[in-house]
């Protein structure tokens, strides 16, 4: 069994010069560079073509965006959960749910069942505790499913991703393997979103521990896209030789989603207090080996060797789980990335330009304040979208039913 740690070669990153905010156009409101909500640092308030002819940054001012105009409709699944953070679909159409707590639950033929498939042992304080879920891409044959999650080893706590497999009756399920341990743990800013590409490797998102210049360090496994096999060894094309760090300056991410084989939008939390800097949640195109840029750059700014962002939200969204719609029910969406946020309580759509894969088109709000915090977003395997409400997690208003999934649908 490979257990990877911190004991990564380290691999210097290039040096990080010539930092500038994206091009302003003419009359756009511009701020001195203050820290605190109420002075703005300068940025660009409008996505303009750069000199180079590069996409540029969209920067959301006020609010969130327009109120969407597609018309959809909510169906409630299940009701009863216990901050519910990943869903993995089976083959049948039942879905495996992790709870923070530390609870794997069954959702059989639509309706909760009240024992737990698993129960992990976990380190629940602040945001860490039961994270991702994601099911092997051969799950049919061999029931593995692979889990995110932070435990106490030792007297100090870690995060971790382990391998488990589900009995044939999908009452239970039994440890197989750790996959990949050590991630580093804070209160804040564990990641925890895992998913299989479509090169058949796990991806994990993890957050920077509250240590941004770990984001910049590809010998911690902190703010990162990491890339592992199946059986968590470190894939021969992983962009840094023997390292599963596969995307690097990433603040604390827990959502992504694959445009092509080797294209993902990547969704971002912006700063709360650190660095003197707030709000400026962001999405980011990237690829193998990119630079996100965090703590470097963290608004709609540009510097050598980074990514800049294809669009920021000045207030704090901030984003939970992210999916490109690939259903049927609702095509206007079709190809459109969505996102689950928390704080502002609603789904985000996100267009991008088909020409200018980094360029946004347009951006618009869906069920605002409807259903409280939303934490998960996932296309089933029936083409339809899935979410989660996060209102039992300590941030949000309980209901005296839990926390739900619901279907989005037309």
């Amino acid at each position: 069994m490979m257990k990877l740690t911190h004991s990564l070669t380290f691999i210097p990153i290039v040096s990080l010069i010539g930092v500038v905010s994206c091009t302003a156009p003419t009359g756009a409101l511009l701020e001195n560079n203050t820290t605190g909500q109420g002075n703005r640092p300068q940025e660009q308030a409008q996505g303009v073509p750069t000199p180079g002819g590069e996409a540029a940054c969209i920067l959301v001012e006020n609010s969130f965006g327009p109120q969407g105009q597609v018309n959809v409709r909510v169906e409630e699944v299940v009701n009863g959960l216990d901050v519910p953070w990943g869903i993995g679909f089976l083959p049948n159409g039942d879905m495996l749910v992790t709870e923070r707590p530390g609870q794997v639950r069954l959702v059989q033929n639509g309706q909760l069942r009240p024992e737990a498939v698993a129960n992990i042992t976990v380190t629940a304080r602040g945001e860490g505790g039961l994270l991702g879920i994601a099911m092997h891409p051969d799950f049919a044959s061999n029931r593995f499913f692979y889990i995110y999650y932070t435990a106490d080893t030792n007297g100090s706590s870690v995060n971790r991703v382990e391998r488990w497999q589900l009995a044939p009756d999908g009452l239970s399920a039994t440890r197989d393997r750790m996959i990949l341990d050590d991630i580093p743990v804070a209160q804040f800013h564990n990641g925890g979103r895992i998913r299989f590409g479509p090169d058949g490797m796990l991806y994990i998102g993890t957050g920077d521990a509250r240590e941004p210049d770990l984001s910049q360090d590809v010998s911690s496994l902190a703010g990162k896209i990491l890339r592992v096999t199946p059986e968590g060894d470190v894939p021969s094309d992983n962009p840094f030789p023997g390292n599963p760090v596969y995307i690097l300056g990433i603040r604390n991410t827990q959502g992504f989603d694959w445009v092509n084989e080797t294209t993902l939008q990547v969704t971002d939390h912006g700063p709360s207090g650190e660095l003197g800097r707030r709000g400026h949640d962001k999405v980011s195109v990237a690829q193998a080996g990119d630079n996100l840029g965090w703590p470097t750059i963290y608004r709609c700014e540009s510097g050598e060797g980074l990514v800049t962002p294809s669009i920021v939200w000045r207030d704090a969204l901030p984003p939970g789980g992210a999916a490109i719609y690939t259903g049927t029910a609702i095509p206007e969406w079709q190809g459109n990335l969505i996102i689950a946020t928390l704080r502002s309580e609603h789904l985000q759509r996100v267009v991008f330009d088909p020409q200018s894969p980094q360029q946004v088109q347009q951006h618009e709000v869906y069920l605002q304040g409807e259903y409280g915090r939303l934490r998960e977003a996932i296309v089933g395997p029936d083409g339809e979208l899935y979410i989660t409400t996060s209102n039992c997690d300590g941030r949000g208003g309980c209901p005296p039913d839990g926390d739900k999934i619901l279907r989005v649908t037309r």
